[in-house]
């Protein structure tokens, strides 16, 4: 409750107690188990900031917060306190307030840029190794020399796709690009992507500018709705990480302020240090001791402070601490630090107090004007004034609806050109290419086919007429030798029936005839051989001569019968 610019927050023994504006944004710490009223002191504080006029940025992670939104109405509860803190009448009012979501159900959506995200907490987000993080360093800086925008997962899978396919061209300039690093990273987008955190990437980009806004005097109050994004523990705090170093590296150095400029609630902050590296709790305790010098105010809500480490733990000024049980060794350890993390009151045990206090107690130290804590003080909490609990579905339509224009732009959705268009471009122009490569090879073949083909038909067409020509002429042939053996034959078959016939009409002129008998030649002959021996041969010369002439006659005309 801001009252004549105190920013009163609790009652003690000793009266009230109020946070000093000036060391608000030396940071904070509220602890306590769970059910001792951690969550209401969170919206104590964020509703006395608001209406000190201080912004402030909150994860609500039951739904509870969102009733900062609405005013609050007198209760059991408060009617029994309200005299102990000498209100005896409360104004109850609401916080001007504006709902976001990650995942934009419940909210205006909350997206950054894988570019704005950086290598750094991508690799913490997907649970990288040390190796496969530096491929990812060198998969940005590639990125970066080709000015290829890396807005969402899609832009960062495809260049991390281009980048193993091209590995040989880059090794020599940027580092060893191994192909089992490059798929061990994109099996973390695609683990990411299934559990929704795709939706967190791309554009527009959130402006973390607009968490700093006031409405009629008030600081707005920017709720995030962590319900489901609780469900992914390293998506929560890898958010509000780089939330917080965003802000460091958006805004101005302003040194100490009457006031904060702004003061960021971090909810369930043990999620941030589990299975985080040194070196980014190195980084994040850099942002927290630099932060406050742009006058932001960081402030943990864990159920113990042994779950911040101890360089953190000891930047953290201003702290509220609820009870704490001791059922096990760890437990008591847990007390054990908790109240050694406080200036002593000789009044009473811290520790035996950590483990007496009811719900709405705490042991509460603040940081005076000179920036030193002060003793601590055993205090009842302020009651909120505004709605405790969660808001109907119509209530935060409402809120929704009031909203600034340029706020209500968080819901439209965009994606202008980046590194996926631009390398899916080009793999489709070099696809072209070498389909195009791909056809002139083809036709190139055809055309060698054709020609070959050509060629083989020419041959065999040749080698047939040239086996044509040679059949024509073996034909030609065969019919010549079937012509001149039916000639020799024919003419042997002639001459020989010619001969004959011509040697017996020969034979009969000489002798006289045919009708002696044999015996009777014979013995006529034998009478005359001594007297015709030369007249025989005179007369067998005529007779051959005769008979020659005869032949050649009879077959001229037997020929010129056959071959008319």
């Amino acid at each position: 409750m801001y009252i004549n610019g105190n920013l009163y927050i609790a009652q003690g023994a000793d009266g009230p107690i109020h946070l000093t504006g000036r060391m608000c944004n030396r940071h904070g710490l509220i602890a306590g188990a769970t059910g001792t009223g951690k969550t209401v002191s969170l919206q104590v504080l964020a509703e006395t900031f608001s209406q000190a006029g201080v912004p402030c940025f909150m994860a609500d992670m039951k739904g509870d917060l969102s009733g900062i939104s609405q005013a609050g109405k007198m209760s059991s509860f408060i009617e029994k306190r309200k005299e102990d803190f000498g209100i005896p009448s409360p104004e109850f009012k609401a916080c001007p307030t504006r709902f976001y979501d990650v995942f934009g159900e419940q909210g205006f959506p909350m997206r950054t840029t894988v570019s704005a995200m950086g290598p750094q907490l991508l690799s913490r987000l997907m649970e990288l190794s040390e190796v496969q993080s530096g491929v990812l360093n060198i998969v940005f800086r590639i990125a970066d020399d080709k000015q290829l925008l890396l807005i969402d997962l899609k832009d960062l899978r495809l260049m991390l796709d281009f980048v193993g396919q091209n590995a040989g061209l880059f090794t020599t300039a940027y580092g060893n690009i191994s192909s089992a690093s490059i798929g061990a990273i994109q099996r973390a987008l695609l683990a990411i992507e299934s559990e929704g955190g795709d939706r967190f990437f791309g554009e527009p980009a959130f402006d973390v500018n607009d968490l700093i806004a006031t409405e009629n005097g008030m600081g707005v109050m920017s709720v995030l709705a962590a319900d489901k994004l609780m469900l992914n523990p390293k998506l929560y705090s890898t958010f509000l990480l780089w939330l917080m170093t965003e802000l460091y590296a958006a805004l101005p150095e302003v040194g100490d302020q009457d006031l904060p400029k702004l003061v960021f609630f971090f909810d369930e902050a043990h999620m941030l240090f589990d299975n985080t590296s040194k070196a980014m709790v190195d980084k994040l305790e850099q942002v927290i001791r630099l932060i406050r010098s742009k006058g932001v105010g960081i402030y943990f809500i864990s159920q113990s402070p042994s779950d911040i480490p101890d360089a953190i733990l000891g930047q953290l000024g201003n702290r509220i601490q609820h009870a704490l049980r001791a059922y096990t060794p760890k437990d008591q350890k847990a007390v054990r630090v908790a109240a050694q993390s406080f200036r002593a009151n000789p009044k009473f045990s811290t520790e035996d107090a950590i483990m007496e206090l009811g719900t709405g107690e705490a042991l509460v130290s603040v940081l005076d004007e000179k920036g030193a804590p002060t003793v601590v003080q055993r205090a009842n909490m302020l009651f909120p004034l505004s709605q405790i609990g969660a808001v109907t579905e119509g209530q935060r339509l409402d809120v929704q609806n009031a909203a600034p224009d340029h706020i209500k732009e968080y819901a439209s959705f965009f994606d202008r050109e980046s590194a996926y268009e631009v390398l899916l471009a080009q793999k489709q122009r070099e696809d072209a290419d070498a389909a195009e490569m791909l056809r002139q090879k083809e036709e190139e073949k055809r055309q060698k086919d054709a020609e070959r083909q050509r060629k083989q038909e020419e041959k065999e067409a040749e080698q047939l007429r040239k086996q044509k020509e040679r059949e024509s002429r073996e034909k030609s042939r065969g019919s010549s030798m079937w012509k001149r053996t039916i000639f020799g034959t024919l003419i042997g078959a002639v001459l020989g029936s010619v001969g004959r016939h011509v040697g017996n009409e020969v034979g009969k002129t000489i002798t006289g005839g045919s009708s002696r008998s044999t015996s009777s030649r014979k013995t006529a002959s034998a009478r005359k051989t001594s007297k015709s021996t030369s007249a025989g041969s005179i007369l067998g010369s005529a007779a051959k001569t005769a008979a020659t002439t005869a032949t050649r006659r009879v077959t001229n005309e037997i020929l010129k019968n056959i071959f008319k």
